[in-house]
């Protein structure tokens, strides 16, 4: 990912964040950023949607991790969470979009629980 000289301080574009790879525990890749869900309300990202599994696109899982447990590293090219491939296959997860409802509190209670990230 080439990443503009316009968008090398703290902000860049969302075109840019899906894509990124996200390396787990022991700089590990364990997906990529398939999207950011951003709270209309407040403008902030509240997700990041981490596409995981399947084969060239096809059978991928879809996992919501909270925004705040992402930390870019300039020297992966890519985001950092703590978390293994095994927690991952225990987390929240959904397998298409209409499998979601983000509307559901219940939800966003169960993937910040999950992570121990406050909501």
């Amino acid at each position: 990912m080439t990443t503009e000289s316009r968008e090398t301080g703290s902000l860049i574009g969302s075109d840019k964040v899906e894509g990124t790879a996200v390396y787990g525990a022991n700089d590990t890749k364990i997906g990529s950023i398939e999207r950011v869900m951003i709270d209309k309300q407040t403008g902030k990202v509240s997700y990041a949607v981490l596409s995981f599994g399947g084969f060239l696109g096809i059978g991928d899982d879809h996992y919501p991790l909270p925004w705040q447990s992402l930390k870019y590293d300039t020297s992966l090219g890519g985001y950092r969470t703590g978390i293994t491939e095994k927690q991952l296959q225990g987390a929240p997860k959904y397998g298409n979009d209409n499998a979601w409802n983000w509307n559901d509190p219940a939800r966003a209670r169960s993937v910040n629980d999950y992570y121990g990230v406050a909501i």
